[in-house]
């Protein structure tokens, strides 16, 4: 093979160094590993890169508030989106690895093991349920496929039909189970949203059949699809590691589930659209999401810390995804990492988020004195 062979054209070049620094979550993948065969330490070097690592880039790093190319095609996005796509298979192996050889291996306690997978729940959550997020906007029925495929690996299918159903069309208001209340700490948010997220669910998906005159029962309903992804890794993880493989698994799944709740809890927190009187709101606008701007945290979380667009245009891919200033949204004080950290401590919490949703509801809506019909999805009362 001669050298020309071997070379990439300099403009594919370029885009690809582009892209890479979005391709730093892969290197959760051997930490895992390297936490299942030395146990010790090493067990807590997957949530030390994710929340600490990360958060120190972002304070070394600083913000990146320059936007791409809105024009940029399938082509230019080439390396973003095989991302996204090969961390189903990516994670899929890995799990059924660590389901295979950690219940068998004796150097390791029951608590190393309990720390390998809680590591792995942070790298199914923090990574593997975003990228399900970003896979799950797409049109194509393989990218909708895999975003199947990484939530039933956590339990949370679900999730698929309240984000796209519920909460995108309800954001910021008291139909969105997900949009956490002003002074409502996590410790409350977390097993309201556990209940409610699945209710909603269930109930959008029942009435989409119902308005086609079919019963919830029907074959089309995905809970089947659902049910049946989740049955098949239960089978698999007992197959693979016996009771305790099924025990780890549900590990792993409950620590990726609270990682994704305690980013939906920061993503809206506090954030109201106008109510416009007959059940009716405003529409949804950049400032109904706080926006984070944080350089690192972003290539770890693939942009989603620029929400503010995502539910302003949701069918953006993350490449293309803009930045807003604190003139049209409200903006964290840290990235992601660090605030979901912040959130686990509600005092703290407050004390940092209250005053910014203060701020936010006067810069936005002065003329509304009143914030507490909003909780009952009431009029409010005018100044």
């Amino acid at each position: 093979m001669t050298d020309t062979a071997l070379t990439i054209p300099p403009a594919e070049l370029s885009k690809l160094r582009r892209a890479l620094p979005f391709w730093l979550s892969l290197g959760l993948l051997p930490l895992i590993w390297i936490s299942a065969v030395f146990g010790g330490w090493t067990i807590f070097l997957a949530p030390v890169a994710t929340w600490y690592l990360f958060t120190a880039l972002d304070a070394a790093i600083g913000l990146e508030t320059a936007n791409a190319d809105l024009s940029a095609d399938d082509d230019d996005l080439f390396w973003y989106t095989l991302l996204t796509k090969i961390w189903a298979p990516l994670q899929f192996i890995l799990l059924l690895g660590l389901l295979w050889y950690v219940p068998q291996a004796d150097h390791l306690s029951t608590l190393e093991r309990f720390g390998v997978f809680f590591g792995l729940g942070v790298a199914t959550g923090t990574v593997g349920i975003n990228y399900a997020h970003e896979l799950m906007h797409q049109k194509s029925k393989l990218e909708r496929w895999l975003a199947d495929g990484l939530l039933a690996m956590v339990l949370y299918s679900h999730f698929r039909s309240e984000h796209l159903l519920v909460h995108h069309r309800y954001v910021a208001t008291p139909r969105d189970p997900v949009t956490a209340r002003f002074n409502e700490g996590f410790h409350r948010y977390y097993p309201r949203v556990l209940i409610e997220c699945w209710r909603s669910a269930f109930a959008a998906e029942k009435a989409m059949l119902a308005r086609k005159n079919l019963p919830w029962t029907d074959k089309s309903n995905p809970f089947w699809r659902y049910w049946a992804l989740q049955t098949a890794l239960f089978v698999l993880a007992f197959a693979l590691g016996g009771w305790s493989g099924v025990g780890l698994f549900v590990v792993q799944a409950g620590v990726a589930i609270w990682q994704l709740e305690l980013v939906n809890y920061i993503e809206h927190y506090g954030l109201t659209r106008k109510h416009l009187g007959d059940g009716k709101y405003e529409h949804v606008m950049p400032r109904h999401s706080w926006n984070a701007a944080h350089k690192a945290s972003n290539w770890l979380l693939i942009n989603l810390q620029r929400h503010s667009d995502h539910h302003y245009k949701p069918d953006r891919r993350f490449a293309v995804l803009q930045n807003y200033g604190p003139e049209d949204a409200p903006q964290l004080p840290f990235g992601y990492p660090l605030m979901t950290m912040l959130a686990m401590m509600p005092p703290l919490w407050r004390r940092v988020m209250n005053p910014r949703v203060r701020k936010w509801r006067q810069m936005y809506y002065p003329e509304i004195t009143d914030w507490r019909p909003y909780a009952k999805g009431t009029t409010p009362m005018p100044r």
